[in-house]
């Protein structure tokens, strides 16, 4: 299974973004897909989640200005950024909770995408 995550880029205060990550491989069904951040000099903190049937959750520090969601059929989750801010700034990565195999009892496994750069200029 491999993630693809793409949509960073350079924007100015204020402005939007959209990431997308898109799963492959060996993949019978996706539970919650995740997206995640790592600023310089900070540990990696959850941004947003969205579970199978698209229930979502921020962190505070997102709430009203981010927006996750994601398209089953194509085994993809986005992030909508708008009214980005410096402290935005950070590697985003993207982590799916999928299954393999439909056979009764296995277990999901967590894959993670390669990360890409946002960065937010005052």
């Amino acid at each position: 299974v491999q993630l693809q995550a793409s949509g960073g880029g350079l924007v100015q205060a204020g402005g939007s973004l959209r990431l997308s990550c898109a799963a492959s491989g060996s993949i019978f069904t996706i539970n919650d897909m995740n997206w995640y951040r790592q600023a310089p000099g900070k540990e990696r903190e959850l941004v947003a989640g969205i579970t199978s049937i698209g229930r979502p959750n921020y962190a505070d520090s997102v709430k009203g200005r981010f927006t996750i969601s994601r398209d089953n059929a194509k085994n993809t989750v986005y992030l909508q950024m708008n009214s980005l801010r410096p402290e935005d700034t950070a590697v985003y990565y993207c982590a799916a909770e999928v299954y393999i195999t439909s056979r009764p009892g296995a277990r999901a496994y967590w894959y993670w995408g390669q990360g890409t750069l946002v960065t937010v200029s005052s």
